[in-house]
């Protein structure tokens, strides 16, 4: 079944943030984004060729997997991947299949995200559980992460199968973490860090680290550009919530308020329960009510949590996470590949979708 129908366009997030750097005046950073995509283009364009081959069957799970697979993405998984082996040796042939099975991770996560979360939009379009039904969908997502370990084995990059694994079991922790949490109105930073050290960091760090093994890097580079995972993950997770709050849906391609509506506390909101405690009989109404009036208290709790400083001071957070994500680059020689990787944290504390 081919996934062309939509033709997912890989730099189109790099492409949006280019042109809002434009407009708000940031010529240097959108000059930085320019020579990026001038770099990773190639690498993108076989990705979705890539992408596009897999061969999905033609029932319900292998359309609900193809339904993804053609909405394309920012493919910043892949895209670290590569840029962490140009550190090294280059781009190889066990890279780009490292660069593959990252992808297809997060985009099994996503199809499971979308059924436990019951989430109706992703990326603009009708979620696949919606099209196809849940069972469908959670298959789909198994049938990815099959592929992707198979993507690593291909790869015949040494220790990353094992690295994957652990990897996809402290991703497993993390929503399981989340998941007990789940409709709980309690303030816990400690939490929320341990959620989004496994949910989202982990698959960045390991992105990062094999992409280093497969440029034959040493073991303490490895070591740094795991560290540059965490950082830019966690920045990446920080963002990503401040938008349920502060961005357009026809941007980020979900329904805003959407993490709320799911009763998880993000960090705009923990920020906002710290330093107004009377925000809590707020959410627990909202949570509590449906239609209208959910809507109407969620305007209110979006303009709370804007005039206490809490969506400013998430974004803060992230470009503090990002500054110690540059801080481990330091120490690589100076090259393509290493400010690439700066202008993609950069790229990641300014992104608005």
């Amino acid at each position: 079944m081919s996934l062309a129908m939509l033709e997912p366009d890989p730099s189109g997030a790099l492409g949006r943030l280019r042109e809002v750097c434009t407009e708000q005046g940031l010529e240097a950073l959108g000059g930085r984004i320019e020579r990026l995509m001038g770099l990773v283009s190639s690498d993108m364009d076989a990705y979705a060729k890539e992408l596009d081959e897999i061969e999905c069957n033609d029932h319900k799970v292998g359309r609900s997997a193809a339904h993804l697979l053609a909405l394309g993405g920012k493919r910043l998984r892949p895209m670290c991947v590569g840029l962490a082996a140009r550190l090294g040796e280059g781009f190889s042939a066990g890279a780009f299949e490292l660069g593959l099975a990252a992808e297809l991770v997060h985009m099994a996560t996503l199809l499971h995200d979308d059924v436990v979360d019951q989430g109706e939009v992703r990326r603009g379009q009708p979620a696949a559980r919606l099209l196809y039904g849940n069972a469908a969908s959670v298959f789909a997502g198994d049938w990815l992460l099959v592929e992707a370990l198979r993507r690593v084995q291909n790869s015949r990059v040494p220790g990353q199968l094992s690295a994957l694994l652990d990897t996809i079991s402290r991703m497993i922790e993390g929503e399981a973490l989340q998941l007990e949490r789940r409709g709980s109105v309690a303030v816990d930073r400690e939490a929320y860090f341990a959620v989004v050290e496994g949910k989202t960091a982990a698959l960045f760090q390991w992105a990062l680290s094999a992409g280093g093994r497969a440029g034959s890097l040493s073991n303490l580079e490895c070591e740094r550009l795991d560290r540059f995972g965490y950082n830019l993950g966690v920045a990446f997770q920080l963002v990503d919530d401040l938008l349920d709050y502060a961005g357009d849906s026809r941007d980020t391609g979900k329904q805003l308020f959407s993490d709320l509506a799911e009763g998880k506390v993000t960090y705009p909101l923990i920020l906002g329960l710290e330093r107004e405690p009377a925000l809590h009989g707020s959410l627990e109404a909202y949570l509590a009510a449906d239609g209208d009036e959910r809507a109407s208290i969620a305007e209110q709790l979006v303009r709370s949590l804007h005039e206490l400083g809490a969506v400013a001071d998430t974004r803060r957070c992230a470009h503090q996470h990002g500054d110690a994500a540059l801080e481990t680059l330091k120490d690589f020689p100076a090259c393509p590949a290493r400010t690439s990787l700066e202008t993609v944290v950069l790229a990641t504390v300014r992104r608005d979708r």
